[in-house]
């Protein structure tokens, strides 16, 4: 009973023998489509029984077996039409490898299946399906987090087309994307089917797939009968198109039907795929404790394997025994690949694991110049600095898009992002629907076809409902690649404290440690007027030539800042033209030694409020680059000096200053160290936000404390 993969297994040679399979339907497709597609099916189900008999050698049981349906999808499908895949699609890979001359399918998934550092899809980093010959971008187990990319990608194509551009797919593509029933519940997948239809409501152009491998069950909580069928068949926008996937020529009537319907009509497709989950969920899963045993026999006997025999022996390709005689082929065939698959070298070192986060530079792209105008008229805020660099960024980039809540018509709630939609277009710069999620998503399935976007998070506080995009999604797709993918942005947030009278903690979110603990991510946040361009610059630079996810905090509160003291007009400065600010480089006013103090943001203008009254000899540093810390530039400015205050604006605990404090402790710095920070509380409305906080006088009396305790 609790050995269900070798009833399986047993019963696709004793029941093909015995002649008790489903009935065959009428199909078009030759034999040798209808074999091919049986040896596929064949390789993936063996490749599912040995690695959940290997041991140890193998790893993440997590199985194709009762979804072989998808291997038709990927018959019906054109090669180059990209997929973004649910963790049980391994026969789609296979077929679509199978298709390249030269190709070694069942080597490459060992080879991941096994973790090897000679895997070519992740370098042995995770167990990973996908692959740039292939078109599609390896995922992980995913609950529905690659939907809203997947609408992204789609959304794109419409943009390349419109715009003239050469993207990384053809404009005539269509996306597909795979998903399971219990995955359709996360808001991820609610979020991007909506926003697909959302935009085909409206007439745009969103030439997409959406495949719903229903097996009635959500690892062991059952999906409730007919719940797919009545959320998606008559939700306006979306094309419904249902079958039983359970058996594969039908599955391919209907996925051609879809397909063909998407690339028609450029609109979003749901393919609601009735398929089976076979042999539990994992190799640890019990499946006898949340069903009976009829329920599972039930399941076992709709194994779509056996309705492809039936199709293959009614085709005249191959008779029941030549099917045998090929299913235990693929056995030893996948056995003795294994075996040597086994002994292939496996990740050892740290670095050798790191060393995808950043992406290689084999991937990078040479540098764009950018189209400078020769620098004029009054001095500006920081925001209006950020709006000439956007101006020259689109201007120089065909590739760019922004794209965010209001950032349109309006310009953004702050006005920053003003004129641009009347100046580059509305397929370039354009209003989202409300949802972060969807935000995200579709700038990294843009940068999958070749896009550079610049998002707009609305405010800081809003970055926590899609945060996994960036965590789980953007960040992670160079590492689990090899660098062979990658999704280069922008992403500009406005964020901090310190606006006056106005939001509480979602409009004035002083906490970025989110951001700052994400491998490969780059945090940047200006301060002066005077270094927004040539940072934005930088990070477009980032983005473009080195595929660099980068994130652009930008002081709310400092947007539009005119002085230090009333009417000196000294956080305004003349929109330079020519230059950037690289990363890592600091910013210093001051060139004193008695005392560093090292900030960015708000604390670096609070800073520079109270300079008059610090003690003689005091330098300030704007970190600029607040990940990763360029440490050593650090260590640098601050050498000369006696004392080092940090100013961090942010919460006093899992804060920046936190990190500096350790690392100088971990350098051996044996000066007289002290931080001012916010305390460790939400920021509430109006006046009371003071009270959490810092000001200019706590950086005052911080700094004399420091200097004079240590005299």
């Amino acid at each position: 009973m609790f050995d269900r993969a070798s009833l399986v297994d047993r019963a696709v040679t004793d029941r093909v023998l015995a002649h008790e399979l489903p009935r065959d339907v009428a199909t078009d497709l030759s034999g040798a489509v209808l074999s091919g597609a049986l040896d596929t099916m064949m390789m993936s189900r063996h490749l599912d029984l040995l690695a959940r008999r290997s041991k140890g050698k193998t790893f993440y049981s997590i199985g194709s077996s009762g979804h072989e349906a998808m291997v038709m999808v990927a018959l019906a499908a054109r090669a180059d039409d990209m997929a973004f895949l649910h963790y049980r699609d391994a026969g789609f890979c296979i077929a679509r490898r199978k298709a390249i001359p030269g190709s070694t399918p069942l080597w490459d998934m060992l080879l991941s299946f096994t973790a090897s550092a000679d895997d070519p899809v992740s370098g042995g980093r995770h167990k990973v399906l996908g692959g740039k010959d292939i078109y599609v971008p390896p995922q992980t187990s995913t609950i529905a987090s690659h939907l809203p990319k997947a609408m992204g990608m789609a959304h794109s194509i419409g943009i390349a087309k419109r715009e003239k551009l050469t993207a990384e797919v053809a404009h005539d593509s269509v996306v597909l994307c795979s998903f399971g029933d219990a995955s359709s519940n996360h808001s991820t997948a609610q979020g991007a089917i909506n926003a697909a239809a959302w935009a085909a409501y409206q007439g745009g152009s969103m030439p997409i797939v959406f495949i719903c491998e229903d097996n009635d069950i959500g690892i062991s909580v059952a999906t409730p009968k007919g719940w797919i069928r009545a959320n998606y068949e008559n939700r306006p926008g979306l094309h419904y198109v249902g079958c039983e996937g359970v058996n594969p020529v039908s599955a391919y009537a209907a996925a051609s039907e879809a397909i063909a319907y998407a690339r028609r009509h450029r609109k979003p497709v749901f393919l609601h795929l009735k398929t089976v989950r076979l042999m539990g969920h994992a190799g640890a899963d019990i499946e006898s404790s949340y069903k009976t045993a009829d329920q599972i026999l039930q399941n076992e006997q709709r194994d779509p394997m056996l309705a492809m025999a039936s199709q293959v022996i009614a085709s005249g390709a191959m008779d029941a025994l030549q099917i045998v005689n090929a299913y235990e082929a693929m056995r030893s065939r996948v056995s003795r690949a294994a075996q040597h698959a086994y002994t292939r070298p496996k990740i050892e070192t740290c670095e050798q694991v790191a060393a995808s986060i950043i992406p290689a530079k084999s991937v990078h792209k040479p540098m764009r110049a950018l189209s400078l105008q020769p620098s004029e008229g009054k001095p500006l805020t920081l925001a209006k600095h950020i709006n000439q660099a956007l101006t020259q960024i689109m201007k120089s980039y065909p590739e760019a898009l922004i794209f965010g809540e209001d950032i349109g018509a309006k310009g953004g709630v702050y006005g920053v992002t003003q004129g641009l939609q009347k100046t580059y277009g509305r397929a370039r710069v354009f209003d989202t629907l409300l949802d972060e999620q969807t935000i995200l998503g579709t700038a990294i399935g843009a940068a999958h076809n070749g896009f550079v976007p610049i998002p707009e998070i609305q405010f800081l506080a809003y970055l926590h409902n899609a945060e996994d995009q960036i965590r789980g999604e953007a960040a992670t797709l160079s590492f689990f690649s090899d660098s062979q993918f990658t999704n280069p942005m922008v992403i500009r947030i406005a964020g901090l404290g310190y606006q006056r009278g106005f939001g509480g903690h979602f409009h004035n979110d002083n906490a970025l440690s989110v951001l700052r603990d994400i491998p490969g991510l780059i945090v940047a946040c200006p301060s002066h007027s005077s270094d927004a361009a040539p940072m934005l610059r930088e990070a477009m630079r980032l983005a473009y030539e080195e595929r660099r996810v980068v994130v652009f905090i930008e002081p709310i509160a400092l947007y539009h800042t005119q002085d230090i003291e009333p009417g000196d007009g000294q956080w305004l400065s003349k929109f330079e033209d020519e230059g950037l600010i690289k990363i890592g480089n600091l910013g210093q006013h001051g060139t004193g030694k008695t005392l560093a103090i090292l900030t960015y943001g708000n604390g670096y203008y609070l800073s520079r409020q109270a300079n008059k009254y610090l003690p003689k000899g005091t330098r300030i540093v704007d970190l600029r680059w607040l990940a990763p810390l360029d440490f050593e530039a650090i260590l640098a400015t601050v050498a000369p000096c006696k004392h080092i205050l940090i100013v961090d604006e942010c919460r006093k605990t899992a804060s920046l200053s936190e990190e500096l404090i350790t690392r100088f402790h971990e350098a051996g710095v044996t000066k007289p160290l002290a931080r001012v920070t916010g305390a460790d509380c939400f920021i509430p409305l109006g006046a009371a936000a003071k009270t959490v906080l810092m000001s200019k006088d706590d950086i005052i009396k911080a700094a004399h404390a420091l200097c004079e305790g240590a005299s």
